[in-house]
């Protein structure tokens, strides 16, 4: 995936997308982006909202773990409802910039 993709990908839930948060993310998640597997996120696949949870929201941005978590995950899940193929880099993008969290890419 190219970085212009990702951005255009996450233009469609944010129209004044920050496209340096973006690009962090891109840049975070560069050893996975020759598995295609990897860079999406299976909504209907409960151990992988598990994984977004812990390996995303609680490592990568350092939040503790509450049903708030699995609330936002459901919520982005549900706003990205109509593509069967989630991208990793537009749910994490939808996710930090729910929490605020864009300072973990600082």
């Amino acid at each position: 995936m190219e970085l212009s993709t990702a951005i255009a990908d996450v233009k469609k839930y944010d129209s004044k997308v920050d496209e340096a948060l973006v690009e962090a993310i891109f840049k975070s998640l560069r050893p996975v982006h020759g598995n295609k597997d990897a860079m999406l996120v299976g909504c209907s696949d409960p151990s992988e909202l598990t994984t977004v949870k812990r390996n995303f929201l609680m490592k990568k941005l350092g939040m503790e773990d509450s049903p708030e978590l699995d609330a936002a995950v459901k919520e982005t899940c549900e706003t990205m409802k109509d593509v069967r193929m989630k991208g990793r880099i537009t749910f994490y993008y939808l996710l930090t910039k729910k929490f605020g969290k864009e300072s973990a890419y600082s």
